[in-house]
């Protein structure tokens, strides 16, 4: 599954499509990774929402989903799918979830949906993690596409300082006039400016800092596969 460099190992032929019928159109081939009969990762975002619209069809098929987010736990079961605790799921087979960046090496930048905590931890206890994007997602570097970071409240001013020595610019990102409240009670630096070329040494340092929850480089919970919605159709990429 680990190979060194990117391998385009399909594109399928169809016409122009929108944005929108590009999302349905990544969603619906995603399904091809789902296990029958097994508990799904389900990730969080307008691609994932059309992944789990796509998912009730074969409802029947699975056991039910593990959430990234409270967003897709309400979605995933007024469409009738059982979501599962993690703490109930020892394992999962396929982790389906988006990203706003991602390289050449399945590395990704995500947390634009502000679910990045849970989504590492699903990614965390799936065997493969399965990627849907649409083309412009993919980057030689991570970091044009603002980094977000969950970070504890009272840590805010001195972690947008260590960030600013690395040449970022912070910002709390906000919902109103309020600051945005994650579903685990904390708050988002959106860091720009940032040129991420090691992404597992930046991932590492930066996951270290105290008052840092998690750090929306996806470098050791990276994709195996990325279903690329492109012009010409689903473009498959396995990493």
């Amino acid at each position: 599954m680990n190979h060194p460099h990117t391998q385009a190992d399909a594109v399928l032929s169809v016409s122009s499509l929108t944005q929108d019928e590009l999302k349905a159109q990544v969603a619906q081939a995603a399904l091809h990774y789902v296990v029958p009969g097994e508990v799904v990762g389900v990730g969080t975002g307008s691609t994932v929402n059309k992944f789990i619209d796509a998912l009730a069809t074969i409802k029947d098929r699975i056991t039910g989903a593990v959430s990234s987010s409270a967003a897709s736990t309400v979605r995933l079961q007024g469409l009738g799918i059982p979501v599962f605790d993690t703490n109930d799921v020892p394992r999962l087979a396929v982790y389906i979830d988006g990203a706003d960046e991602i390289d050449g090496h399945g590395h990704m930048l995500k947390g634009g949906g502000a679910a990045l905590t849970r989504e590492k931890i699903v990614a965390a206890q799936s065997e493969q993690f399965v990627c849907i994007a649409d083309a412009s997602k993919l980057v030689q570097t991570l970091g044009k596409f603002p980094l977000p970071v969950e970070v504890i409240p009272m840590a805010t001013r001195r972690l947008m300082a260590q960030f600013a020595a690395k040449g970022g610019t912070c910002r709390v990102r906000m919902q109103g006039d309020q600051p945005l409240i994650t579903d685990n009670g904390q708050h988002i630096l959106d860091v720009s400016g940032l040129h991420i070329s090691n992404p597992l040494a930046f991932e590492s340092e930066v996951s270290q800092w105290p008052g840092v929850v998690t750090v929306g480089v996806f470098a050791f919970q990276r994709a195996h596969v990325c279903l690329l919605g492109t012009a010409d159709g689903v473009r498959t990429l396995r990493f």
